[in-house]
């Protein structure tokens, strides 16, 4: 039994593996292909069943994911940053929410006679969408700056506000299934909340003064969320969802705690979790589904996105600025991700429990929901966006990860020459210096989790890899091949043709090729620019071409980019010699005397 179980535990490892890569191939949420390899092996192969798999382990295994799942989310709420976050989405997020979770219910109710306790839960998890699937559905529908930026904040916000309004919710219906009180539901409240933030204040206390160690921080949040969780729903029952919910929020917004490595664990972790968890879930589904189900699942599919969806953003986004197009684009795209899928399970695992009626209607319509819209949006909100003409042309911008004076000086002249720049780098004083240059910034690894929720990759198209870190270099190089193409990935050289070895050149020319020329590397970049070199812009003409370019400059000016007379950027390198042409711009590393 116990090498039976490793194998089906380590087995189910191994394809939510498969499915967050195939995910990541295709640019398409995850969550579609975990809760496709659950329904595979559950109810349609009869390969595996949870309750027998894991029998009285299930729900508490399932509820310490959750909690983790939901305190993950709450983190990344900041409350310094909604006044700037614009009228539509402030809109979206809160009577915008209020309204959508009220008509949902009212669907649910009226569609597939739900009491409306049970209606009014399954509005307030249908209500949510989420970065896990809105950023991946971005990456393909390539909007407009405007329609990309309300999306993926409302999707950020709405993520934890969404899981307090269920859980809220969900405590109601368990305080009148279980015959107590209005002063017992807000005790309850009450509990999961002080305990929430007494455990977000005691691990800021513990962080601030460093008396954790680096490299046990992240041990100790783990087990301080486990703990607050448990111990919350020891002292008032059901209350823990809450306390994790709040101790996210609490410890995300607590100034002076840095939880930057923090909330990359949580993700990694998080990541593990959710292709466990989902699976298991799906798994759970029995088929075929209770009488009329899979007809009101699709019904409420069909009203929520051709109905409550459109209504709700008419009614947020009114004198917003947002012109009809751009309404009309956000009205059609609301993929519904983790919390509604996890926290639906994990309720109707619970209400069932209870004897609560239509509990055992809450997951199948959940998940008819949200793979619906992920398969209809994904499929056709790109020619949306481009009948409507809201959406984006073949990006231009450029991602540059490293944030020194190379990097910095880079990206001033593409930024000058009239291309979207972002500079990513987790070493703070340079992006400080980056943002005192006026330049757009992402704090961060470039190729981590947490950049994946929250580098906005607008109009973004290219990656050139300067940081003084080779290996990160290298990292990023794969991580955005597959974003941008082979062709559009590049870097700049630490080591010379002469220092590399034979492997480790080898390594990077398959990665991505050299910037500029072969001898070119960052610290022989930042030698000339400390000798005086500077980057030089020049629009070449019929009489002024690039041979007098390299006459009036010197011939060992190194040329770094081109732009053609219709816009397009062309970069140099050891691959790719450029040739330039009259009417391009040339940008050149030119010696003093050329200055």
């Amino acid at each position: 039994m116990t090498i039976e179980l490793g194998l089906m535990l380590a087995g189910m490892l191994m394809i939510g593996f498969l499915a967050q890569w195939l995910a990541w191939r295709v640019k398409l949420p995850a969550i579609l292909f975990l809760l496709l390899a659950g329904i595979v092996l559950g109810p349609v192969g009869g390969v595996l069943d949870p309750d027998k798999l894991l029998g009285e382990l299930l729900f508490p295994s399932v509820s310490l994911a959750v909690a983790l799942i939901l305190f993950e989310g709450s983190l990344t709420l900041r409350f310094h940053e909604l006044p700037g976050i614009g009228k539509a989405v402030r809109g979206l997020v809160s009577y915008g929410a209020v309204a959508s979770l009220l008509l949902l219910a009212l669907a649910a109710h009226l569609v597939a006679g739900l009491a409306w306790p049970i209606a009014l839960l399954f509005g307030a998890l249908a209500c949510v969408t989420g970065p896990t699937v809105i950023a991946p559905m971005l990456r393909t529908l390539r909007p407009n700056a405007r329609i990309a930026n309300t999306l993926r904040w409302e999707g950020i916000v709405i993520d934890p506000l969404g899981a307090l309004f269920a859980v809220l919710i969900y405590e109601a219906i368990v305080s009148r299934q279980e015959g107590h009180t209005i002063g017992i539901f807000v005790a309850t409240i009450g509990c999961g909340a002080v305990i929430g933030a007494l455990s977000a204040w005691l691990m800021a206390f513990f962080l601030r003064r460093q008396m954790i160690p680096e490299y046990l921080q992240n041990y100790a949040v783990l087990a301080a969320v486990l703990l607050a969780f448990s111990i919350s729903n020891t002292i008032t029952h059901e209350s823990g969802l809450l306390a994790v919910t709040i101790m996210g929020i609490a410890l995300g917004n607590l100034r002076g705690v840095h939880i930057d490595d923090i909330l990359d664990f949580k993700e990694s972790l998080t990541t593990v979790l959710v292709s466990l968890l989902f699976i298991l879930l799906a798994a759970r589904l029995r088929w075929p589904l209770p009488d009329g189900m899979l007809g009101a699942g699709i019904a409420l599919f069909v009203i929520a996105q051709l109905v409550v969806r459109p209504l709700t953003v008419a009614i947020s986004s009114f004198g917003s600025g947002l012109n009809w197009r751009e309404r009309t684009l956000i009205g059609w795209v609301a993929p519904r991700g983790i919390v509604a899928a996890s926290v639906s399970a994990l309720f109707a695992l619970r209400l069932d429990a209870l004897g609560v009626a239509g509990a055992e209607a809450l997951v199948p319509l959940v998940f008819t929901l949200i793979i619906g819209t992920v398969i209809l949006q994904s499929a056709t909100a790109r020619p949306l966006a481009i009948w409507l003409k809201v959406a984006e042309p073949e990006p231009r911008g450029v991602l540059i990860f490293g944030s020194d004076q190379v990097a910095r000086a880079i990206g001033k002249a593409l930024d000058e020459a009239g291309f979207r720049v972002v500079l990513a780098d987790d070493d703070w004083d340079g992006i400080r210096q980056a943002r005192m240059d006026g330049l757009a910034t992402f704090f961060g690894n470039p190729a981590s989790p947490h950049a994946e929720r929250h580098l906005d990759l607008t109009g973004i198209g290219r990656l050139l890899a300067v940081s003084t870190h080779r290996e990160r270099n290298s990292l990023a190089c794969v991580h955005y091949r597959q974003e941008f193409g082979r062709a559009k990935v590049y870097r700049l050289r630490n080591l010379t043709p002469q220092e590399n070895t034979d492997r480790a050149a080898l390594a990077g020319s398959l990665l991505a090729p050299p910037l500029f020329d072969e001898e070119m590397t960052h610290g022989r970049f930042a030698e000339m620019m400390r000798d005086g070199w500077r980057i030089k812009a020049t629009r070449l003409s019929n009489t002024f071409d690039w041979p007098h370019f390299i006459e009036q400059y010197g011939s060992n000016s190194v040329l770094m980019f081109g732009v053609e007379e219709k816009g397009a950027l062309r970069v140099a390198s050891a691959k790719r010699e450029l040739e330039p042409k009259p009417g391009w711009t040339v940008i050149a590393l030119v010696p003093p005397m050329g200055v």
